[in-house]
């Protein structure tokens, strides 16, 4: 090892009474010798320059509890302070103090900040001062308050030697809770040496060179310096740290205060450690400040040389420093002057005072401890760094307590009942932390100068400012409500999503432990909050204005609260604001007031420069001119944003006046008003989560810091929190102004605040302050663990933030700021890819649908989960060729929903960070970060997965890579790398988020799992049931799969269970901490899944809540032996495998539409011609556009192939009958094993060819015929029992003249079912988990439903933030939200739920365009009602003609005209001028969505009327309906369907549904057996029909043998089994089969039968034949199943015949293709190996005639398969390539690889055999180029020719062959034996 290599490890030793504990080894990055110390933790984020100089810390290592250090750098040692001259600037004192460093993770030189100079490390070298980083510090901050503060010790490493083994133990460090675990992944592991603990090898568990392993004789360990232990607070530290001579500092003229003498007032200041910020305080205002030594006599000079007396911090045992103690006694007695202590001054001034002091268990060092005021009643966050407090039992008479801990209740501060004396523990000078308390020096200096002035007052107390505290409670009181009114947002649109359903849910939840009575109003039925057991009364009514007065006047609340329903609350509060004290209600929390000034941008810029609070440049216009007028003031470029608008709606930013026009006339449409205002592109965005109290405690929860620079909308930036690039000047400046700003603007409860802060300079501005819930605030609660919106519920009613508890600790208060141990990244999810048209740049308006938010200990470990989570064919943090549809340059210069993909190919490519930094502005610090997992895992690219060293593999997993991805780069498979990882001990640590950084123990499991630990944080003994959530909301799921995952969980948790989350969405309910036992904040993968199954040891997952996530892995769950509670994944991959699917359809008798997966254009065109147009062609490949289209014609079809897709064997299209004019019907329901238990049927308003997901859903259904109805029960029953379902399904079904068809099934809960389940009384999803547990649950339970009612589901679009997207409707879908009504008609609801989305109901003037003659044919009785109900009409050419034709008046409007076109006539203008109410346009349906270059007409004027906010109807069946409920002219009046109350019990009973006609019984298909009692020789006799049909009783069995084990179809036959050569498989597995099957096996082994006695073949057969019922043969000669089939009267199957045949293999291989790839048509197969002699290569050739297969072949020449087989190929048109080898071509065309064993008995010549055996090797490097969902096939046994890395491939099928070899020789033998 290099001597740098040496000298630059280092072990941390810890002392626990006698023992010494090597705690752990990581990497020296000070100064390179050994030191001991005290050891103590400090839980501050920021602010390391100023702590380690810090005088305080003395003789102390110093453990850092954010894990993140040296981000910043360190500003120049150079620079002096502008008053205090030679004071440095930027540090508390001129040196280091501490005595040493121990951090988790170190920045190195990639800091990043303008003021920096240098890296941390540098300075601590120069400085001469030791450090440590690469340790779990949350371990040891754990240890250390458990212990108590210890010694510890920093141990250089001298060099290493070589130990015997027997004396190393195989584990790792002995760590905190005693338990052996690795140490952390960047550095080696540690073992126990004869009691003491040293380390196992330099580079790790491997030795120096990562090779050693634990069976060598002897290991190489480092050894260390020896260090004597060493405690500081034996010794007197002031005297070390004190100024040796005093010395005077002046203020500035312009400020200083003068004695009456005329001399200047002076205090004096006790240096016993003074930090240099209580100078600068000081001085600043306007006081001479004498600074003194320790030990200086200064109560001689009192009142006549100085004026005050100040005593400051500083470091040890108070009780060392008696002589400054006497010196204050003195000062005290003779009470000349005023006394202020802080820190040890305060400790001293109590000691002077009489009373005594204590050493505390560990001290209290960080920036966020709430003291409280015991005058005022009020809390302050404070700064404090000491380990002694004031014992108060001991204050003598006169001395009284001033401030208290509102967390450990020790004292913070004590004052004279009668004289000016008084201190505090805490740092009221700040640096590092806030500055809350600063005030305490200006009432010092006041002091001082009342004395001067009137020497009386020296017998008097300090007059301290905040009032009285009975007066200040008596001031604002409790609220006292009895009942309250809260605000749901409504339907989950772009910029307002699931968030507000958390937040909403946990205001309730604050609510309901109050006491208060609860009413909801809510219209998105898919939510947690409007669900029983949270508010006591939902409303389900569209949240405006006009309803919510309406239930306010039926209800009667005391108050209402606003601020949990995002802008859509927000609104309705400020529009009834000058109504609500008419109608007898409070608004709770900010005043409506405060949020208009937050809304109006002119009001808010005017009362932020009213404190001085700096804003952007910005002017508010109400006109097209006065912006014009505006942009003069403040020049180009400009932002512009609309006032009251959602998400930076109608924002963007203008860098001329064409583009600042367009924006005006957008903005001008959604809002009154526009703020123009300087753009700052290139800034950083700094947010900060503000809280506040009726009382004016405030404290500021959590800031997060845009990876992106100002310039992107928060909502589609990545945030990362806390900030990582801020000093603790930056981060207290904008602190302190967020705490001024909310003060000033009256906020009660919860804001966000967002900030540009210039990168170059301390310059920063206001950019906005939401004065409610927000989406940030959501992310807030989630990354810190501090649950704000629960929090602002009860601030709102009054009541204090120190009265209420941390739900996390349970000791401590709510009036703190969390302290973070760990880094949270969010990263928008964008769905653009489902909209046509659409501009995929990101700017000022928000896109994004979801975020995900990940956590890790450092920031690659978390931004690598950030991108896995956001989709999972994301790996991470690598070069993604395929995403990137722009050239880099453009893409890193205009970022689009790609960036991050982007960043990581410019970087592959060779960017350097600063050229990435000029394009894109983004931090150096996060690029430096990037660029160094972008270098990791190009140096990994070298390495194999069994080359790799464990220390490598914790490196990789420390950075947070996947096995995914590192099978990418060692060209392996992901089970592979896992094998690997387990085998090395390497697994990931779980880790609490306890809002405290581990400083108080917590009591919530709310967790993470990090490779960057060295212990877990909990025990593991629940054995929960995991529950799978949701994922990120993208378009498709959304917030019903939360709603589906929490009800599981309750419904677990109300019936005993304990339970496990694992979700990653910081929007959700079911990530809330107090919503399942534990909570695992983790992506769900795979690999993370399997980690926390085992280490949970949990007793099984449901995957079926969270939609498609979890289902897509729950294949690979289950064949990783992991317990799947409902249905099996084998069915559901029935289910989701369309030939499967389809093929058990048929099966059963029920009908789809017909389909074809096609490969060429032609195919296709001949497909289409027979099924006849239109279809529906959904390509696997795409090339831009949409992904699903329906095509109406030949021409459409080619053109659309040609322009959209790409149309080969490698991307087939499947093309499906589309069929027309026919209703959808949606099917949701549960089964236990497989016999429905409940079932909900609700109709589609729009004809079928809308995606489910964007239909009207009416419930129950209106216009079903009773028979359709019959046959959708009937179809759904079948389909459950052939799938043997337990749990929920979902299944949609067409139906046209009563026929029905079905169009898809997923085995799992679908969106609707939170919607049927409110709707009917009836939670499906708490039916379903019961089913999956095996819980008791009732069949069709009773429903209440009142007569005329009816809910219709109404889809809520976003099209207006989706800038170019085209707003229809069609089949891929495109609404990212729903809300749902009831009403008494289906009209009713309809046309309420159509409000509740956000729709205005037209007034006058409609504007109609329809294509088709059939839809203006159908919509004319309405056009007819809308002009007999006064509507004035409008109609662009072809519509308008067709009107006038039918007598109705209509005014003609040009769609798209010239400049000359008169106003009257332009379609422009009247929708640019607000002169249509309502926009009907039906397209015309002959064009598929073309791709994005063309422009129609329609589409253009669609975009318009989105733009303007017209309402726009583009659906013939809505457009139907909406005008009929127009006309029935409803006047919305409350009424008793309008809200659900869930404490009433549903009484109706449900008719049971008729039982089911049973589909065809496996009884009947044996009865007909056409191979009863045949023999099976050979697969030619075997016909395709024949073949199918046992395929078919196969699937019946695999079915049956997972119900029961086994069935009784042969229960009294026997079989004869009879093997002349070896067997495992073949064997055993018609022994098993036969035994499953009921019957019996009579084994005869060759080896011990007559023919060793010379028997012949027949008369042995013969013998058997009298035994059994069928005989099994296997038998080395060719002829051998020929006489046997002679000899004996009962069939004879063939085992194997030598190397001729084997047909029951083959058949199993067939079943095995189908069943694992659905399909054997269309398919490449290769078979490689011997197959000269593989008699099992031969069957399947023969059997391939009933297929359209390609066959490659890849043999030696010798081994090359047998001529006349390979001539029926050739003229079967089947074959494909030849080669010698298995090339990458062969492979990457290949679906299915099957290789043969070369067998050593086949041959004659045994040099040939030793020649060829090893030619035909597969491994992970032959499969890299292999086809994802291809399968890799072995009839067994093998030999070297198969890899064993292989087996851990998911595509490896040879084992699950065996399993369906197993089915398939039970259906041969039933259909063969079947009585």
């Amino acid at each position: 090892m290099a001597d740098q290599e040496v000298e630059s490890m280092m072990a941390l030793e810890v002392k626990d009474g006698d023992r010494s504990i090597r705690f752990c080894e990581g990497t020296s990055f000070g100064a390179h010798f050994s030191v001991a110390g005290e050891l103590v933790f400090q839980t501050g984020m920021v602010g390391y320059p100023e702590s380690i100089t810090d005088p305080s810390y003395r003789g102390q290592i110093l453990v850092m509890t954010f894990p993140l250090v040296g981000n910043y750098g360190v500003p120049s040692r150079e620079d002096r302070d502008a008053i205090l001259q030679d004071v440095p600037a930027h540090f508390e004192s001129s040196e280091i103090h501490i005595a040493g460093l121990v951090v988790a993770s170190y920045s190195g030189e990639d800091y990043s900040h303008h003021l920096a100079t240098s890296s941390l490390g540098t300075w601590l070298k120069e400085q001469n001062v030791p450090a440590i980083c690469g340790v779990d510090t949350r371990a040891l901050t754990k240890r250390i308050r458990e212990k108590g503060s210890m010694l510890g010790r920093l141990l250089m490493q001298t060099g290493t030697e070589h130990r015997s083994v027997n004396t190393i133990a195989a584990s790792g460090t002995q760590t905190p809770n005693g338990l052996a675990t690795p140490a952390i992944p960047t550095l080696p592991n540690l073992t126990a040496t004869n009691g003491t603990l040293s380390v196992s090898g330099v580079n790790g568990v491997d030795g120096v060179n990562g090779i050693g392993s634990y069976f060598h004789q002897s290991k190489e360990v480092a050894v260390y310096e020896e260090k004597d232990w060493y405690n500081p607070n034996t010794r007197n530290l002031v005297a070390d740290v004190s100024t040796p001579k005093p010395k005077i500092y002046s203020p500035d003229s312009s400020v200083a205060l003068h004695h009456p003498s005329g001399r200047p007032v002076r205090v004096v200041c006790v240096d016993v450690g003074l930090k240099y910020n209580q100078l600068r305080c000081l001085i600043s205002r306007g006081v001479e400040v004498q600074v003194v030594p320790w030990d200086y006599d200064f109560p001689k000079l009192a009142g006549t040389e100085y004026d005050g007396l100040f005593i400051s911090n500083g470091p040890g045992d108070p009780a060392m420093v008696e002589k400054t103690v006497k010196h204050i006694a003195t000062a005290v007695q003779e009470a000349h002057t005023p006394i202020f202590g802080i820190c040890l001054g305060h400790q001293l001034l109590a000691r002077a005072a009489g009373a005594d002091t204590l050493k505390m268990k560990f001290g209290n060092r960080g920036y966020n401890i709430p003291c409280t005021s015991l005058l005022s009643g009020k809390c302050y966050i404070t700064s404090q760094n000491h380990g002694y407090a004031v014992d108060t039992d001991t204050l003598p008479a006169g001395w009284t307590e001033l401030f208290v801990n509102a967390n450990d209740h020790s004292n913070e501060g004590i004052r004279h009942t009668s004289r000016p004396f008084f201190s505090v523990q805490f740092h009221p000078e700040s640096t590092p932390g806030p500055r809350d308390t600063e005030f305490l020096f200006d009432v010092f200096v006041q002091t001082i100068t009342s004395t001067i002035k009137d020497p009386q007052k020296l017998e008097q107390p300090v007059s301290f400012p905040g009032g009285d505290a009975a007066e200040n409670a008596a001031l604002n009181p409790k609220v006292n409500v009895k009942k309250v009114l809260v605000l749901g947002s409504g339907g989950l649109s772009i910029g307002q999503a699931g968030e507000f359903d958390y937040s909403g849910s946990q205001a309730i939840k604050a609510l309901k432990e109050e006491g208060i009575y609860t009413i909801l109003i809510n219209p998105n039925i898919a939510t947690i909050q409007t669900s029983k057991g949270l508010a006591d009364k939902v409303y389900f009514l569209p949240v405006n204005a006009d309803f919510v007065r309406k239930v306010i006047k039926q209800e009667r609340p005391d108050a209402i609260y606003v601020t949990f329903g995002g802008q859509t609350a927000l609104q309705v509060g400020i529009q009834l604001t000058d109504e609500f004290e008419a109608l007898g209600v409070k608004v709770l929390g900010t005043p409506i007031d405060t949020i208009i000034t937050t809304e109006d941008r002119e009001l808010f810029a005017r009362s932020m420069e009213s404190i001085g609070a700096p804003c952007a440049k910005s002017k508010s216009a109400s006109t097209i001119d006065e912006a014009l007028d505006a942009v003069e003031g403040i020049g180009y470029p400009v932002i512009i944003r609309a006032a009251y608008a959602l998400g930076g709606l109608g924002s963007g930013f203008a860098e001329n006046k064409e583009q600042l026009l367009d924006l005006c006339h957008k903005a001008f449409a959604a809002s009154p008003q526009v703020l123009i205002e300087r753009s700052m592109k290139g800034w950083k965005e700094i947010e900060y989560e503000v809280v506040r109290d009726a009382h004016d405690n405030c404290i500021t929860v959590c800031n997060m810091e845009n990876f992106d620079p100002l310039g992107i909308h928060t909502g589609d930036s990545v945030v990362v929190a806390p900030s990582q690039t801020l000093s603790d000047e930056d981060y207290n400046m904008l602190r302190t102004t967020a705490t001024r700003v909310i003060r000033h603007l009256g906020v009660v409860g919860e804001c966000n605040i967002q900030y540009a802060l210039n990168p170059d300079s301390r310059e920063y501005c206001i950019i906005e302050v939401n004065a409610r819930l927000s989406r940030s605030s959501a992310l807030a609660s989630k990354a810190t663990g501090y649950p704000l919106a629960f929090i602002a519920a009860k601030l709102g009613l009054k009541i204090p933030l120190n009265e209420i508890k941390n739900t996390v600790t349970k000791v401590t208060c709510a009036c703190f700021e969390p302290s973070l141990d760990y880094v949270v990244v969010k990263i928008p999810r964008w769905d653009l890819k489902k909209f046509t048209r659409v501009s995929t740049l990101l700017g000022s308006s928000m896109k994004s649908v979801g975020e995900v938010m990940s956590i890790g200990r450092t920031f690659e470990e978390a931004i690598q989960k950030a991108i896995r989570s956001v989709d999972p064919s994301n790996l991470g943090f690598n070069e993604t060729t395929a995403l990137m549809s722009i050239d880099i340059d453009t893409e890193l210069q205009t970022p689009s929903d790609q960036r991050m993909f982007a960043l990581a190919n410019a970087m592959h490519n060779g960017y350097s960070v600063d050229k990435i930094w000029e394009m894109t502005k983004i931090d150096k610090w996060f690029l430096h970060k990037l660029k160094g997992l972008s270098d990791f895992s190009k140096l990994m690219r070298t390495y194999a997965v069994d080359s790799v060293s464990s220390t490598q593999m914790r490196h990789a997993k420390a950075m947070g890579f996947s096995d995914r991805q590192l099978a990418l780069f060692w060209d392996s498979n992901e089970q592979h790398v896992r094998l690997s990882r387990l085998e090395m001990g390497v697994m990931p640590f779980v880790k609490q988020i306890d809002t405290v950084a581990a400083e108080f123990p917590a009591y919530t499991n709310y967790l993470y799992l990090t490779y960057n630990g060295a212990e877990h944080d909990v025990q593991f003994d629940d054995r929960g049931v995991m529950v799978l959530g949701s994922g990120v909301y993208r378009i498709g799921s959304s917030v019903e799969f939360d709603w589906c995952s929490v009800r599981a969980v309750r419904t677990l948790r109300d019936n005993g269970y304990k339970t496990v989350m694992v979700n990653y969405n910081p929007e959700t309910v079911s990530t809330d901490y107090d919503e399942a036992d534990r909570l695992y904040f983790e992506n769900i993968t795979l690999e993370n899944v399997l980690d926390i199954y085992q280490l949970e040891q949990s007793s099984g997952v449901i995957l079926s809540m969270g939609g498609q996530t979890p289902n897509n892995i729950s294949l690979p769950l289950f064949r990783s032996n992991v317990r799947v509670l409902g249905t099996s994944p084998e069915m559901i991959d029935t289910a989701e495998n369309r030939y499967k699917f389809s093929r058990m359809l048929d099966r059963l008798g029920v009908d789809q539409p017909q389909w074809k997966e096609l490969t060429s254009t032609e195919e296709a065109k001949v497909f289409c011609r027979s099924v006849k147009y239109p279809v529906l062609v959904r390509p696997s490949y795409v090339l831009s556009g949409a992904a699903m289209n329906t095509v109406y014609s030949e021409h459409d079809l080619a053109a659309y192939l040609a322009q959209a897709v790409d149309v080969s064997k490698e991307h087939p299209v499947v093309i499906t009958k589309y069929i027309e004019n026919a209703k959808e019907i949606e099917m949701d329901a549960v089964a236990r094993n497989g016999i429905m238990i409940g079932h909900f049927i609700s109709e589609h308003v729009e004809n079928a060819g809308v995606h489910s997901g964007d239909a009207t859903l009416i419930l129950p259904p209106q216009d079903l015929d009773p028979e359709t109805v019959r046959k959708i029960e009937d179809a759904t029953r079948k389909i459950g029992d052939a799938l043997n379902v337990t749990g929920p399904y979902n299944i949609q079904f067409i139906a046209k003249n009563n026929e029905i068809k079905v169009i898809e099934c997923n085995v799992r809960a679908s969106r609707s079912f939170p919607f049927v389940s409110k709707v009917m009384g009836v939670d499906l999803i708490e039916m379903a988990t019961k089913a999956m547990t095996g819980l008791p649950v009732r069949e069709y339970p009773a429903t209440s439903i009142p007569p005329d009612y009816v809910a219709v589901k109404v889809p809520q679009f976003s099209f207006s933030r989706l800038s170019g997207a085209d707003p229809v409707m069609g089949v891929e879908m495109a609404s990212t939200g729903e809300v749902a009504c009831f009403g008494r008609t289906k009209y009713e609801a309809y046309v309420k739920g159509l409000i509740a989305t956000g729709f205005k109901l037209p007034k006058k003037a409609v504007l109609l365009s329809i294509g088709s003659f059939k839809d203006k044919v159908e919509m004319l009785p309405s056009v007819q009602k809308l002009h007999k109900l006064g509507f004035k009409l409008f109609a662009t050419a072809g519509t308008a003609d067709f009107i006038e034709e039918h007598n109705i008046p209509v005014q003609f409007l040009e769609a798209l005209g010239d400049d000359q076109q008169r106003q009257e006539y332009s379609l422009t203008h009247a929708l640019a001028n607000n002169l249509i109410d309502l926009y009907i346009n039906l397209p015309s349906s002959n064009k598929f969505r073309r791709p994005a270059n063309y422009m129609s007409k329609g589409y253009r004027t669609r975009r318009m009327a989105v733009d303007y906010q017209t309402p726009l109807v583009t659906n013939v069946k809505i457009a139907k309906i909406l005008i009929e409920a127009i006309d029935r002219n409803y006047d919305f009046s409350i009424s008793r369907v309008d809200y659900q109350t869930f404490a009433e019990v549903p009484t109706v009973p449900l008719v049971l549904p008729q039982q089911p006609q049973t589909s065809v019984t496996l009884t009947d298909l044996l009865k007909d057996s056409p191979f009863k009692g045949r023999d099976i020789l050979s697969v030619k006799q075997i016909s395709k029909d024949e073949l199918h049909l046992i395929f078919t009783v196969a699937a019946e069995m695999r079915l049956g043998v997972e119900r029961g084990g086994s069935l009784d179809v042969l229960k009294g036959r026997v079989l004869c089994s009879l093997f002349f050569e070896p067997s495992t498989r073949t064997s055993a597995s018609f022994d098993t089969a036969m035994k499953r099957l009921g019957g019996q096996v009579v084994v005869v082994n060759e080896s011990h039968s007559s023919s060793q006695k010379g028997e012949s073949l027949e008369d042995t057969i013969r013998t058997l034949d009298q035994y059994g019922d069928a005989i099994v043969l296997r038998h080395p000669e060719a002829d051998s199943v020929d006489i046997a089939a002679k000899a004996a009267d009962r069939p004879i199957i063939n085992a194997g015949n030598g190397s001729r045949e084997h047909p029951t293999q083959a058949l199993l291989d067939l079943f095995t293709i189908r069943e694992e790839l659905g399909t054997v048509n269309g398919l490449t197969i290769t078979f490689t190996g011997d197959l000269k002699y593989g008699r099992t290569v031969h069957s399947l050739c023969e059997m391939l005639r009933h297929y359209n297969v390609i066959v490659q072949l890849a043999a030696p020449a010798a081994l090359a398969l047998p001529s006349n087989i390979r001539k029926t190929l050739k003229a079967r048109r089947q074959l494909g390539d030849e080669s010698e080898s298995l090339t990458p071509d062969i492979v990457a065309k290949t679906d299915v690889l099957y290789c043969t064993r070369i067998q050593k008995e086949r041959f004659d010549d045994l040099d040939l055999y030793e020649r060829v055996k090893d030619e035909m090797v597969i491994n992970t490097k032959t499969l890299r180029d292999a086809k994802k969902n291809m399968i890799v096939m072995h009839p067994l046994p093998r030999n070297l020719e198969l890899a064993r890395e292989v087996d851990d491939d998911p595509r490896a099928a040879y084992f699950r062959q065996m399993r369906y070899g197993m089915f398939v020789r039970m259906a041969l033998l039933a259909l063969v034996m079947a009585p």
